[in-house]
């Protein structure tokens, strides 16, 4: 099981996307569905549109998870708000628009449910959508006994929400092998730790990660047996998309 560390408050079982596998991404569906299956932690993309309203969308574009087309940060609120994305997913879900981050603030706060805002920014958006999503972010959770974690693969987006609210907690997503030098771009944009690829989390990464006291959490995490040997390596926890399989009361991992 995780090793207790000071800076990772969070649970252990973080729901992907919200809902995983089981619900279009990145939508209040998949919030719900990530709380019925009793995660008590989700992880989602938050980006702008083009009239500065953040929102949930993982690509640059809306094609794959709508029913538009062309770059998100292209479409003003109103537009986006016109679109499906649901029924990509399936039947169930058809009409599911994206949400606010401030709908999915209201959600998750209501629900007791804690947050890893991923800010997403549409390519060449990063410094002003790591500004918007941490002042956004502080002020949707304000008063919140446990601020969501922020993270991203865009280090000039760190760099610009640790600007915009240095208080707020931050993990770097590192795509691909663990670079020799993580250490110093994690401390250098002040991040609590790193979020990793399970592909290239091995037991010697892990535990030079953990022995230079920086969080981890490791996505995405399809199987009981590899979430189980990730958390006895230390891992403090595991981003899933099979919600039923990969979850705290699973059997073999309930703590």
């Amino acid at each position: 099981m995780p090793t207790p560390h000071s800076a990772w408050p969070w649970p252990a079982f973080i729901a992907h996307r919200g809902g995983g596998r089981f619900a279009p991404e990145n939508t209040l569906a998949a919030m719900r569905t990530g709380a019925a299956a009793g995660f008590g932690m989700v992880e989602f993309d938050a980006k702008l549109s083009s009239d500065g309203m953040p929102f949930l969308l993982h690509d640059d574009t809306v094609d794959r998870t709508s029913d538009g087309h062309g770059l998100a940060s292209a479409l003003d609120w109103r537009a986006l708000g016109g679109l499906d994305f649901g029924s990509w997913h399936g039947p169930d879900f058809a009409g599911e628009p994206a949400p606010s981050l401030l709908s999915v603030a209201r959600y998750t706060r209501a629900h007791g449910i804690h947050s890893n805002v991923e800010i997403k920014p549409t390519t060449g958006h990063e410094t002003e959508t790591g500004v918007a999503v941490a002042r956004a972010v502080a002020y949707l959770w304000s008063g919140a006994g446990l601020p969501p974690l922020l993270s991203s693969f865009s280090e000039s987006a760190l760099e610009a929400a640790r600007t915009a609210v240095p208080e707020l907690p931050r993990a770097l997503l590192i795509e691909g092998p663990v670079p020799a030098d993580w250490r110093a771009r994690q401390q250098g944009l002040g991040c609590i730790g790193l979020n990793i690829d399970t592909l290239h989390a091995d037991e010697a990464t892990v535990r030079d990660i953990l022995d230079q006291g920086a969080t981890l959490a490791v996505w995405t995490v399809n199987t009981p047996d590899r979430a189980r040997e990730l958390l006895s390596w230390g891992c403090h926890a595991v981003f899933t998309d099979e919600l039923h399989q990969v979850r705290a009361d699973a059997p073999g991992l309930a703590r």
